[in-house]
């Protein structure tokens, strides 16, 4: 292993035969995005590099990061911070854009030389309902800044999603970049087409995918996303790198997976690896079979269906208040003993911030489902009408766990609700 100094990263060859070099070695990545997630698990299971949001994280330092990952072989794609316009930046003001230059400029300039860093990514998702096309002017400025500072690593900006005009402005705009970094969930699937269709001159790398997005899913009738449980979660992980990215090779230099930690977007589950108290879920046993080409010696628990007053999620799902109800979760896998069960009630949540920004936890109501510990339980619905959301935690003895949930929405009145 390298220890000491920067070490040569470049992409090499031509469009639909690109291939990431690192210290003159082909490089393929095995990736996942991490914002103070466990390093030694990612290590573990096989990854190889991932990709952060901003330069340190609440748990580390930029320097403490990178060596981390030094220590145990990795690399990082290390996330430049860049004002989006959704958040209020103003890309005309250019006394606002000089000093975002050298705010950048003094990161480059401090960690361009350690050997763990793999590449820069400036700022996240600047498109997220941009119209100033002028951000991505700045984006260039910083990446030719970079490529003066530091020869050593490639630079590239992500987008959610790709369109013909957003690729025309970065294509205009930012022809410094070495490569682009596309985020895409449920529209994973569309992206073959969408390669083919806009003739992407550059390298690509897709720096978040995995589950479905909250945006793109069925919804109740009051509008609550219906969430995949993990297992099927799992599932489309599998299907996706299989389906898409690894048929893409040569267009696609590397992909990281979203999302190595837990986090609340939507809920609590929708797009974490693991649990909030820590355990592994399915999406992990995929990544390591992906990683590995072999399953894990010990397989999280894996859930088939979840059912609140006889019904799923789907069906719509109304209770009257005060009233008690049956839920019951069914477990896949026979080989699944001894599990533990943990049913949780939450409000709906009511956060709209979009592109991944900080979302409370909404309230849980601790008073209204019985822990039994089993994989059945009974729920009383809410004094309060309105909008809430049941979970189901499963973990084994092992570090591992599944989760599933269902939307209800509570109302008042004595008559017999239906769930149509």
């Amino acid at each position: 292993m390298h220890n000491k100094g920067p070490i040569k990263v470049e992409i090499r060859g031509e469009p639909g035969h690109f291939q990431l070099f690192r210290g003159g070695e082909p490089y393929n990545i095995k990736g996942a995005g991490i914002e103070s997630g466990e390093l030694q698990a990612f290590a573990d299971h096989g990854g190889n590099s991932f990709r952060t949001w901003s330069v340190g994280s609440k748990n580390r330092s930029g320097k403490e990061l990178l060596d981390e990952a030094q220590r145990l072989g990795l690399t990082v794609a290390l996330g430049l911070p860049m004002g989006k316009e959704v958040w209020g930046f103003d890309y005309d003001d250019a006394d606002a854009v000089a000093a975002q230059l050298a705010e950048v400029t003094a990161i480059v300039a401090q960690y361009k030389d350690h050997p763990a860093l793999l590449c820069w990514v400036i700022g996240n998702e600047l498109n997220f309902d941009y119209k100033n096309p002028r951000v991505y002017t700045a984006v260039n400025d910083i990446s030719r800044m970079i490529h003066r500072l530091d020869p050593n690593h490639p630079t590239t900006t992500t987008t959610a999603g790709i369109s013909a005009t957003l690729l025309a402005d970065i294509v205009a705009r930012a022809p410094d970049l070495d490569f682009l970094s596309v985020q895409v969930y449920g529209e994973l699937y569309n992206l073959p087409d969408a390669v083919q269709a806009l003739q992407i001159p550059m390298p690509l790398m897709i720096t978040e995918w995995g589950a479905v997005g909250h945006w793109e899913i069925e919804s109740t009738r009051w509008g609550a996303p219906l969430e995949d449980n993990s297992s099927v979660k799992a599932a489309n992980y599998l299907r996706g790198y299989s389906q898409v990215l690894a048929p893409l090779a040569g267009h696609v230099v590397g992909n990281y997976v979203f999302f190595w930690g837990q986090k609340q977007e939507k809920t609590p589950t929708w797009y974490g690896m693991f649990l909030q108290s820590g355990e592994e879920t399915e999406a992990i046993d995929v990544m390591h079979y992906i990683w590995n080409n072999r399953w894990p010696d010990n397989r999280s628990p894996s859930l088939q269906d979840l059912q609140l007053d006889g019904a799923q999620a789907q069906e719509n799902v109304t209770l009257v208040a005060g009233r008690q109800y049956a839920a019951q979760v069914f477990v896949a896998a026979a080989d699944n003993h001894n599990l533990k069960f943990e049913w949780v009630i939450m409000r709906e949540a009511t956060a709209t911030p979009g592109g991944g920004s900080y979302e409370p936890t909404p309230e849980i109501l601790a008073d209204r489902v019985e822990q039994s510990g089993l994989p059945r339980t009974t729920v009383t619905a809410p004094v309060d009408p309105g909008p809430y959301r049941l979970f189901v935690y499963v973990r084994d003895q092992r570090g591992h766990g599944a989760h599933a949930n269902i939307p209800f929405l509570v109302v008042a009145g004595t008559g017999r609700v239906t769930t149509d």
